[in-house]
């Protein structure tokens, strides 16, 4: 008697399609350039977001340690993708969420995250971080409040960046066969550009590791001159990147180099993607795009570029792909 073997391939549970995401060549938006450029297409991942990497990873840590215990509540604050990659892995696992957003953020990611099941409490963008109104404040202030909570805190909690050094970092020195020459990625928290580029670095030190940056932020001049400048910020639209504070995950000693892109020039290169190369996703790839081709002048024609895109369109269907919005912004005639 034969014994059949059972080949059905499924995933347990939707955090086991978490990853793998494949790499996807720019083709019309690049052709200035000599090189040949590869786009790390994060939306692939459950969540539409490079952000579920981390969000399970953080989870996991903390369970393993104790620091979240069972049908405990979930505070963190975010941009929306951290959110959304947080509660899709405390539907599987069982706990609650509140997500803390600042209201710049688009109305999109605080359906979303409702959507999803989550508690979601919005706070001004235009205050210190030190104010009792801002995002930061009211979510450390939750944690103290809620009873069985724990804070997530991705802008200081090592397990982000370790996700990346696990995962991504891997997946991309793979996919390019050991070829990758540099690493170009919109900087937030910190943790993709110091996970990938850590581990790519430890393969290859001659990688080169560089930062996207916006207007408004301070990472590019504390790169540059170790000045914590507060001169260098002001509200901003362009969402996911840039800080007005040093996370700890954003380990300097990697990066090689920032460049800044305007807010104009990153919600016009979001739809620049969508029109010219099919690809609709988020305003932090509309600015990592531009950024990228800000440094034309250091690609060769044997490099291989690896662009990590973050988040999907359908998170900005009211603000960058909206042309009434873009028109009252001053970004389009």
């Amino acid at each position: 008697m034969h014994r059949k073997i059972n080949r059905m391939k499924y995933a347990k549970n939707i955090l086991e399609t978490i990853g793998n995401t494949p790499l996807v060549q720019i083709n019309k938006l690049t052709a200035e350039l000599p090189c040949l450029v590869l786009a790390k297409y994060e939306t692939f991942n459950p969540g539409n977001s490079v952000k579920d990497r981390m969000a399970l990873t953080m989870i996991e840590d903390a369970e393993a340690d104790g620091r979240l215990k069972p049908g405990g509540t979930i505070i963190e604050g975010t941009s929306g993708n951290t959110g959304m990659g947080l509660a899709l892995a405390a539907i599987v696992k069982g706990y609650k969420c509140i997500f803390v957003l600042s209201d710049k953020q688009s109305k999109e990611k605080m359906d979303i995250l409702r959507a999803v099941g989550a508690e979601v409490v919005v706070c001004p963008t235009d205050v210190e971080p030190t104010d009792p109104r801002s995002y930061y404040s009211v979510s450390k202030r939750l944690a103290t409040e809620v009873p069985n909570s724990w804070y997530v805190n991705q802008y200081d909690n090592p397990s982000n960046t370790k996700a990346h050094y696990q995962s991504t970092g891997p997946e991309i020195w793979e996919q390019t066969d050991g070829k990758v020459t540099h690493f170009v990625v919109g900087v937030g928290t910190g943790g993709t550009i110091s996970g990938v580029g850590k581990y790519l670095k430890e393969q290859n030190p001659n990688i080169k590791v560089w930062g996207i940056d916006t207007y408004g932020s301070v990472f590019k001049k504390y790169h540059e001159t170790g000045v914590f400048d507060e001169k260098e910020i002001y509200p901003y639209v362009t969402e996911g990147i840039g800080e007005d504070i040093l996370p700890e995950n954003v380990d300097f000693s990697i990066i090689d180099g920032f460049t800044k892109v305007t807010d104009k020039d990153a919600a016009v290169y979001t739809q620049l993607l969508a029109k010219q190369e099919g690809m609709f996703l988020g305003n932090s790839a509309g600015a990592a795009i531009k950024g990228l081709l800000q440094l034309k002048e250091h690609f060769t024609k044997d490099d291989v570029v690896v662009v990590l895109f973050h988040d999907h369109g359908s998170r900005y269907v009211g603000k960058m792909f909206n042309d009434d919005w873009m028109k009252k912004m001053g970004y389009i005639d």
